[in-house]
C-alpha cells in the first residue's frame, strides 16, 4: 500500500463522540468506511469532500455507537457491510440497546454481506487492510492494520483500553489481545481509535497504565 495514494480522514459523530474514518485510495477514488456510528449525512459529506465513493463498510464491533449509521450508509452507497460473526448477536440487539441507552427508536443494522475473520484482507484499488481479530471489548471486535496505521476500534485508546463491563467484555482476554498481538506491531504504528485522539503503539507501550501493569505482571509472574 503506497502512502502517497492514501487519504485518511475522520469525523466525530453522535452522542458518544465516536470516530468514524474514511480511508480512501486515489487509485479509483474508492474508500472504506470504518465505524459509521451516527450522523450518516455528515459521513457522506466527508466522502464528497474527499472525492471518494464508499465501496466497503466495516464495523470494528457491533456496539450501538459504532454501527448505528451502517444501514443508512449502505442504502446510500450499496457498499457491502462487513462484521465479525461473534458480534452478530450484539448487532441484532441494536434497536433494544438504543431504546435503553438513548431513548430512541433505531432500525437494526443490515445483515453483513461478508463475515470477516482474523487474517482477512479488506481491499479496494490501491488499499489493503489486514483484519486482526482483537476480542476483549466484545467477542467479535476487530482492528484494521495497514499503511503504518491501526484502526483499533474500542480495543486500545490513548492512555486507556476498551471497557469490559458490557456484554461480551473480558478484561483478561482484552489484555492478552493487546500484549500478545497489538504490541507486536512496530512502535511507530499510528493508532486511530474509536474515541479520543490518535496515538502510537510505542507511546502506549511506554505510557499506558493498563499496559504497563500487564507487562509488569508478566515479568513478575
Amino acid at each position: 500500500m503506497d502512502a502517497v495514494e492514501l487519504m485518511v480522514r475522520g469525523v466525530v459523530v453522535g452522542l458518544f463522540q465516536e470516530n468514524c474514518y474514511l480511508i480512501g485510495s486515489r487509485r479509483g477514488g474508492e474508500a472504506v468506511c470504518v465505524d459509521p456510528g451516527d450522523e450518516p449525512a455528515e459521513i457522506m459529506v466527508l466522502a464528497r469532500d474527499m472525492g471518494v465513493r464508499i465501496t466497503k463498510i466495516v464495523c470494528t464491533h457491533a456496539h450501538l455507537d459504532h454501527i448505528m449509521a451502517a444501514r443508512a450508509i449502505k442504502e446510500a452507497t450499496n457498499a457491502p457491510f462487513l462484521l465479525h460473526s461473534a458480534d452478530l448477536a450484539l448487532a441484532e440487539r441494536v434497536p433494544e440497546t438504543a431504546r435503553m441507552w438513548i431513548g430512541s427508536e433505531v432500525p437494526p443494522p443490515p445483515r453483513p454481506d461478508f463475515l470477516v475473520s482474523d487474517g482477512d484482507d479488506v481491499e479496494i484499488p490501491g488499499l489493503e487492510l489486514k483484519v486482526l481479530h482483537t476480542p476483549g471489548h466484545t467477542q467479535g471486535s476487530v482492528s484494521l492494520y495497514g499503511g503504518g496505521m491501526l484502526f483499533s476500534g474500542d480495543t486500545l485508546f490513548r492512555g486507556s483500553i476498551g471497557r469490559t463491563d458490557l456484554p461480551g467484555g473480558d478484561y483478561g482476554q482484552l489484555m492478552r489481545t493487546i500484549a500478545n498481538g497489538l504490541l507486536l506491531l512496530p512502535d511507530d504504528t499510528v493508532v486511530l481509535p474509536g474515541h479520543m485522539q490518535q496515538t502510537t503503539i510505542g507511546a502506549e507501550r511506554a505510557e499506558n497504565p493498563f499496559i504497563l501493569e500487564e507487562l509488569a505482571r508478566r515479568r513478575d509472574g
